[in-house]
């Protein structure tokens, strides 16, 4: 199977044809304005980015920045490129924390406006102003507050134009304690985010003669990602006395719209960190990790000039576990991923996620709600999929021309996916599902 970004755009563009055809008597039975729904729409949804200050390339804060740009908006909404968070509708999980996505109402009404000729309406209607963070500012500052705690790695200046950098160092995590880990975000400051292209960082904890252990990842980050929340109950555990280890990409000159094309001085990457007060771990029953999840073996992976590939992984536990996020990752020539389940007792396979517009410049951890999260019995198999675009048909891809080979580097290409667990026992994972299906009931019974 292949999946092709021009393919993509064409059905994009159907799509919108049929949208406004079924739409043209609806719209002229029904006036829509920038004052009466567009512009509270664009403030809730898109003005976070495209504004002053922000990553858009444009200002979208009112009626005389956005009425130029008016046709571009409506494709890119209906074709579903805006807001960035490419995940696929009507396959799988779609109760999703962090979902950027627009309900299709909301994307009918933007068509149906600039079908009408994007008009302003009621001049003495005042479209809701948004409520925006500093651009700066950690994402979870409404939910958490500020974090409890920063680590920042060691500053580095990258040069505007060169070869991949990475660094590679330990910092001390300020910890004294052992505790549990509710929400985590990475984030290049200031400049920094056009050339961060990753920033894995983990924690080790140090043995009487000096020497480091690894405990675990802490984190991973990769360029447009928003953070992450770890489900209530459960531990991500930070231990006392660690240090952070951080492996950080950097990409000189910057990939993608975000790029700035400059040297970037005083290159500095925070974690900041959400805790849950001392003593969380002994109410918390089971553990969550972070983990790599390999799909094929680095070295196998080639995309030939021209032409496309696709790798394909499984993975199983030998008991109960609970997915919480899911995150593909690659570089400029993937343009699709997917998370499958097998269960072998019944020959079953169900699909959990499909993306099928992935970008390297907005990568995403998919954090299912812990309610509808798939629980695995002992046994079940992941089973993760890539597919890979080398063509000029890829709007990433630099040079369609050349072999692309698995590596590191931001020209190479690389098949793995991120993936948040949380180990359960036979109890836990029977509790789970016994709470589910009550819920089930229950909401059958009150539509009743």
């Amino acid at each position: 199977m292949k999946i092709s970004n021009s393919w993509l755009g064409l059905g994009a563009l159907a799509l919108l044809g049929f949208q406004t055809q079924a739409m043209a008597q609806a719209d002229a039975d029904h006036a829509v304005t920038y004052n009466g729904d567009v512009g509270r729409i664009l403030n809730e949804n898109c003005v976070v980015c495209h504004r002053e200050g922000g990553i858009g390339p444009m200002q979208l804060t009112n009626y005389d920045q956005v009425r130029p740009w008016a046709p571009l908006i409506q494709l890119k909404v209906a074709n579903r490129d805006m807001p960035p968070y490419a995940y696929d509708h009507g396959i799988g999980i779609q109760d999703l924390q962090g979902d950027w996505r627009l309900e299709q109402e909301e994307i009918d009404t933007i068509v149906a406006w600039v079908n009408q000729g994007s008009p302003m309406g009621d001049p003495d209607v005042v479209v809701p102003a948004p409520e925006l963070n500093d651009p700066d500012a950690w994402n979870f500052i409404s939910q958490f507050g500020e974090p409890n705690l920063i680590i920042p790695s060691i500053s580095m200046d990258i040069p505007a134009d060169g070869n991949d950098l990475w660094s590679n160092h330990y910092v001390d995590s300020g910890i004294t304690t052992d505790r549990c880990i509710k929400a985590v975000q990475v984030k290049p400051r200031g400049d920094a985010k056009a050339v961060v292209h990753h920033a894995n960082s983990s924690v080790s904890t140090i043995n009487e003669d000096g020497s480091y252990e690894r405990y675990g990842q802490l984190t991973e980050y990769a360029m447009g990602k928003w953070g992450e929340i770890v489900p209530e109950g459960v531990c991500r555990t930070i231990p006392a006395n660690a240090v952070v280890s951080w492996s950080i990409h950097m990409f000189p000159g910057g990939v993608g719209a975000t790029a700035e094309g400059q040297m970037i001085k005083d290159n500095v990457v925070e974690i900041g960190l959400w805790l849950h007060p001392e003593g969380y771990a002994a109410e918390a029953k089971y553990k969550q990790d972070l983990k790599l999840y390999q799909i094929s073996p680095q070295a196998d992976l080639v995309v030939p000039p021209n032409g496309y590939t696709m790798t394909q992984g499984f993975h199983s536990f030998d008991h109960p576990v609970r997915i919480d996020s899911f995150q593909p990752h690659g570089h400029l020539r993937m343009n699709a991923a997917s998370l499958e389940i097998f269960y072998p007792e019944t020959g079953r396979t169900e699909q959990v996620s499909q993306i099928s517009k992935w970008s390297a410049t907005w990568h995403h951890s998919h954090i299912y709600e812990p309610d509808v999260a798939p629980l695995l019995p002992a046994g079940a198999v992941l089973v993760l999929k890539q597919w890979y675009d080398n063509t000029s048909a890829n709007p990433n891809n630099p040079d369609p021309d050349m072999y692309v080979m698995g590596g590191s580097r931001t020209g190479d290409e690389m098949t793995h996916a991120w993936i948040a667990v949380t180990h359960l026992d036979d109890e836990g994972f029977e509790t789970l599902v016994a709470d589910r299906k009550a819920k089930e009931e229950r909401s059958v019974a009150g539509n009743d």
